[in-house]
């Protein structure tokens, strides 16, 4: 028999005790995902990477669960899924190239200024979303979240040093990136698709867990509202690239309207909003004895 490798069975990158585990445990982040595809598709090449390589508008939930569970192994599993996860992605990446629909140049995906661009819009996404909830998060814990996900960058080939560590290196981040961005055609496209793309008939029948199951199948007009909120939550520099106004009114609508949500998903049992990864992390922090 094979020798048990002692990483399939530890705590992975960050464990009980991290802020990343606190902020993750927040269903209401199924908004903050949204959130980050709409910032993403300001960046011209970025968005021009995912249009002519992406499945999202042939298999639009699909890639959703694909990144959904990514994103859950690197914040929940073991340092060898973890570890895998990584290499699979970085892989995937590296054999990728598209157009620059302005200039004709043929680039990577994986280009350093690309990959920090996704990963800085997520991560900031999640915690954002987190807190504008209602999460109890201060401003030492949105930095130590920021710390930890250097690890999350690093796992996608990026050098941590070059990553926004803290939220005030990540407001410069976005200062100094923000005279790049602009809506472009395929960040148009992006939006309207990501607003009302098509409805999955009977999620529940692609044998997934209730909790992707409700994220995936909601009724048109639920799916529209949690649209309006991710657009709602966004810097008002951003709502102004996409043609709406930066009002402060919009934000305090936003922040009502994901305060609620995360009132109401909180009102379900853990049980039913609780992902197998997830699941198989509290088993393993209750078998190594560490509190999650």
């Amino acid at each position: 028999m094979a020798a048990t490798d002692p990483s399939d069975d530890d705590l992975g990158l960050f464990g009980p005790g991290s802020v990343t585990w606190r902020v993750h445990q927040e269903p209401v982040l199924l908004v903050a995902g949204l959130r980050s595809l709409y910032l993403q598709a300001l960046h011209p090449r970025a968005v021009a990477g995912v249009a002519q390589n992406s499945s999202y508008q042939s298999d639009p939930w699909g890639r959703l669960v694909r990144t959904a569970t990514y994103v859950a192994t690197v914040v929940y599993g073991s340092s060898t899924q973890v570890r895998d996860a990584g290499r699979r992605l970085r892989g995937l990446h590296a054999r990728m190239r598209a157009v620059d629909p302005a200039t004709g140049e043929t680039f990577r995906i994986d280009e350093p200024d690309l990959l920090r661009w996704v990963h800085v819009t997520e991560v900031e996404s999640f915690v954002t979303t987190a807190r504008r909830a209602g999460a109890a998060l201060t401003d030492d814990d949105v930095d130590a979240y920021y710390t930890e996900q250097l690890l999350a960058a690093e796992l996608v080939g990026l050098d941590p040093a070059t990553v926004p560590g803290t939220a005030a290196q990540v407001a410069d981040y976005y200062r100094q990136v923000r005279p790049e961005l602009r809506l472009t055609r395929d960040s148009a496209e992006t939006m309207v698709f990501l607003t009302a793309p098509p409805m999955p008939p009977l999620p529940w029948k692609m044998g997934l867990p209730l909790r992707l199951a409700v994220e995936l199948g909601p009724p048109r007009w639920a799916y529209l509202g949690l649209a309006g909120t991710a657009i709602g939550l966004l810097p008002a520099w951003a709502r102004r690239l996409y043609g709406g106004l930066g009002l402060p009114t919009t934000d305090l609508s936003a922040d009502l309207s994901v305060r609620g949500l995360r009132l109401a998903l909180s009102a379900i049992p853990r049980r039913y909003v609780e992902g197998p990864i997830y699941q198989a992390a509290m088993a393993r922090a209750a078998r190594l004895g560490a509190a999650a």
